[in-house]
């Protein structure tokens, strides 16, 4: 380049972008009575000196913009002698830099997509996976359900209860319940040894029942009203609705933060199947499962809520109960305390059965 500094129809070149998208563009400055910005094929662009701001930029580069270009718009000179020639003809560039209008604009636009992405976190991606999990191939939910398992298997190595009696007893309680909810899928049932008062299904029919859970129950009913409310869940599919529900959402709130490829986007589906926290909605209908379950076994629904609170204790107190994200132990009581009713069919275990059950983890 020739001596840009003293040529008032001196040249050189940068890299341009127009604020209007993000495609970098190398470009030929013109120093004439205002900065000229020209590309092959296209017309050039005027920057007056005047108005012509510095911008934070790299080391090495200057970053330079235009208080009436639009407010994304930016020049980056590498070139040392070309930065020098721009600079010297510059006489406001530490003036403030401030386009109101493009500031409110990109406001505006930003809290638009945060309000956007946040009426679809709540509202259409509910909508979406309720659509969306009748379609979901039972193949795919047995597969899903088998990779959660491995998990399952993972945690409790060698926690697996295998009396033969007490399996026994336990297939015949599963067998009642799967035959009452209609189940068309097989249903294969497993007791764990841990201390956690716990159950939770996995796709593909796969329940399993923690001896913690077991310890704490008086009576069959109990731990029949809580493996119905499991087969609730595996009715309605809801391991897959909230593997949607989380995995979509998961994604906008990634997006919201810019983290569209990082952790927050990122979904391990057995992870999440087995660690499965279902919606308030959920835990409400497979209740209601659970409840029709028992009315169709001739047996009351209320043991289970009173299992329930002897596990949790009572939890009214800590958040009102319309905004708990799940059922309050006390409430899932009252419901079922509600639908009790005298037995009007055969025990689902004999005393030595139930017995036994409760001995399953012992050998």
């Amino acid at each position: 380049m020739a001596d840009v500094a003293g040529d008032d129809a001196a040249e050189g070149t940068a890299v341009y972008f127009d604020g209007m998208s993000n495609r970098r563009r190398t470009v030929r400055l013109t120093f004439a009575d205002a900065l000229e910005i020209g590309e092959e094929g296209a017309a050039a662009v005027r920057w007056a000196y005047a108005d012509i701001r510095r911008a934070d930029g790299a080391p090495g580069i200057v970053r330079v913009a235009c208080v009436s270009a639009p407010a994304l718009a930016r020049l980056e000179i590498r070139d040392a002698a070309v930065a020098a020639a721009l600079l010297s003809r510059c006489d406001q560039l530490s003036a403030a830099h401030i386009d109101r209008r493009g500031i409110a604009k990109i406001v505006g636009w930003s809290l638009a997509a945060a309000a956007s992405i946040v009426a679809l976190v709540l509202f259409v991606i509910p909508l979406a996976a309720d659509w969306l999990t009748p379609m979901v191939p039972r193949a795919l939910e047995r597969r899903l359900g088998d990779a959660a398992e491995v998990q399952v298997e993972t945690l409790f190595s060698d926690k697996l209860c295998k009396d033969p009696a007490g399996q026994l007893s336990f297939a015949k309680l599963v067998k009642a319940l799967r035959d009452a909810a209609g189940l068309e899928s097989q249903v294969t049932a497993s007791v764990l040894q841990t201390s956690i008062p716990n159950a939770f299904a996995l796709p593909g029919g796969k329940v399993f029942l923690f001896s913690g859970l077991l310890a704490k129950a008086d009576g069959p009913d109990e731990i029949a009203g809580v493996l119905a409310h499991e087969l609730g869940h595996l009715k309605h599919r809801d391991s897959i609705r909230e593997l949607i529900h989380n995995g979509g959402t998961s994604f906008l709130i990634g997006l919201l933060f810019g983290d569209v490829t990082g952790s927050g986007a990122v979904i391990f589906a057995s992870r999440s199947l087995v660690t499965a926290s279902y919606s308030r909605e959920a835990e409400e209908g497979a209740d209601g499962f659970a409840i029709d379950v028992m009315h169709k076994l001739g047996r009351s629904p209320k043991p289970m809520g009173e299992l329930l609170l002897r596990v949790t204790g009572k939890q009214s107190g800590t958040v009102p109960s319309f905004l708990a994200s799940h059922p309050l132990t006390e409430d899932r009581l009252k419901r079922m305390s509600e639908e009790d009713a005298p037995p009007s069919g055969p025990p689902l275990l004999s005393d030595d059965e139930w017995a036994a059950l409760k001995a399953i983890c012992k050998s």
